[in-house]
């Protein structure tokens, strides 16, 4: 099993050490001692220098082993099938996709019986077509055995439905969370690898969450009288503050233009210094578009890896493309700011508006973050790329929906095509994030002359700072 094996590497790896440490306490240090050109500082100095060089080669070669372990456990043999089922789970979106993940991969490829079970309302949600989990005895054993109260959690199960702590003598496991029940029935669980077992039931989790989620959305939406519900429920999604980042000060503006609206952003931290920067608006106005906009949301939050941008594009493409709502869509701008490298590396998905604005001998300087992307959820994307631009201390990153710069006087100019607007945000940029905002904001209003929107307005800003 994976971790006995771990264990095994990080014993090896550690052993190689001693016997590297003994020998150059033994052999080297003695040696440099006995030539007097050698001073006693110099031969320890060597000899650490040594020590911490095969400390970093076996450290490497232990992350290498550790990888390989990890994929030889969980992507070969019967783990296999587990954790095929966890890859499609992460885009399921709906019952409807669990169930065809279900009999794709546990019945048809693993040879498993699966019961999914809401205790809550002791109603059996799905059971594969075959006498185990069609048998009214099992059904009730198995609700004498573990009521709606039975605790959240991976239990594994023996022949006659109770638990055992031996997973040898398990003939399949179930997996508990919030009252809803699913089993899987196995005669081989006992081959499956341990580690994939948590890995499955944080995805399990995180699939019910999501579709309760897109559950409330939708049921909400249908009623026109609970818009404001569904607004409360849609602000839940974007920060309600900006997250504190080292050497990154953050501000972001967010007006629909109806309760609902399918502009959004975010700030996920990546590591301590780098940190994900997305803004999106979705096309068309009120529910629906709130609806995608949570999906976009909620799609790009449980992605584990979020350093790889084409997957996250890729990712919310599928997602979009699994409602089949036809017309809708999203223009996109993720970004990847990394304060040690200075770089901002971003795929642009046709939004119109991100820019950097630095400052030069000369003045500040505009400098666009182009689109290298098509719009996303309604046709087919090829491979995306990931561009790159230099960053420097100071640098202003501002992305904007169309709102902002689509904003029209009563000539009908719009303001993004004014040499006003490119003037305010030059002054502007040398302000904090927060002040760089209002002034933006203060611009549209009054170049808008009182009128009333005709979009949703949103942005955010981020500075490099010392």
């Amino acid at each position: 099993m994976y971790k006995t094996k771990r264990r095994l590497v990080i014993l090896a790896t550690d052993a190689i050490l001693l016997v590297v440490f003994i020998f150059l306490a033994v052999s080297i240090v003695p040696k440099f001692n006995e030539n007097r050109s050698y001073s006693p500082l110099f031969s320890w100095i060597s000899a650490t220098t040594l020590f911490f060089a095969i400390l970093l080669i076996t450290r490497k070669l232990r992350s290498y082993f550790d990888g390989e372990l990890y994929k030889s456990a969980l992507f070969t043999g019967e783990t296999s099938f587990l954790t095929e089922f966890l890859e499609q789970l992460r885009y399921c979106y709906s019952l409807d996709d669990f169930y065809d993940n279900i009999s794709e991969v546990l019945e048809k490829k693993a040879d498993c019986s699966v019961l999914f079970i809401d205790r809550k309302k002791n109603y059996v949600l799905y059971n594969s077509p075959n006498r185990l989990t069609c048998d009214k005895d099992v059904l009730n054993t198995l609700g004498m055995n573990f009521p709606e109260s039975w605790k959240n959690g991976v239990y594994f199960i023996g022949d006659n439905y109770g638990i055992v702590s031996s997973i040898k003598k398990s003939r399949g496991f179930f997996m508990v969370n919030e009252g809803q029940h699913l089993y899987i029935f196995c005669r081989y669980t006992k081959l499956f690898d341990s580690t994939i077992y948590n890995n499955l039931y944080s995805e399990f989790c995180r699939f019910e969450n999501r579709t309760k989620t897109i559950s409330d959305l939708a049921e909400i939406s249908s009623l026109s009288q609970e818009w404001q519900q569904l607004a409360e429920t849609q602000r839940s999604f974007l920060p309600a503050v900006m997250p504190e980042i080292e050497h990154l000060e953050l501000a972001a503006y967010f007006r629909p233009l109806v309760n609902v609206s399918g502009d959004y952003y975010s700030v996920l931290p990546i590591s301590r210094t780098k940190t994900l920067l997305m803004l999106g608006d979705v096309s068309g106005k009120g529910l629906a578009a709130a609806l995608v906009m949570g999906l976009v949301m909620n799609t790009v939050k449980i992605l584990e890896n979020k350093s790889d941008l084409p997957a996250m594009i890729k990712a919310v493409d599928k997602a979009i493309k699994s409602m089949s709502l036809q017309d809708k869509y999203t223009v996109l701008f993720l970004g990847i700011v990394d304060t040690s490298a200075m770089t901002i590396s971003y795929v642009n998905a046709s939004m119109s508006d991100p820019i950097v604005i630095t400052r030069t001998p000369s003045g500040y300087k505009i400098k666009p973050l182009t689109s290298n992307c098509s719009v996303v959820g309604i046709i087919d994307i090829p491979d995306v790329q990931v561009a790159t631009q230099k960053l420097y201390r100071g640098d202003v990153i501002l992305m904007a929906s169309d709102g902002v710069s689509e904003v029209m006087d009563d000539s009908g100019t719009e303001l993004g095509d004014t040499e006003l607007y490119k003037n305010t945000l030059c002054s502007s940029a040398k302000k904090h994030p927060k002040e760089f905002v209002d002034d933006i904001v203060d611009l549209v209003l009054s170049y808008n002359g009182g009128k009333k929107l005709r979009d949703d307005v949103t942005m955010m800003v981020a500075k490099v700072v010392d």
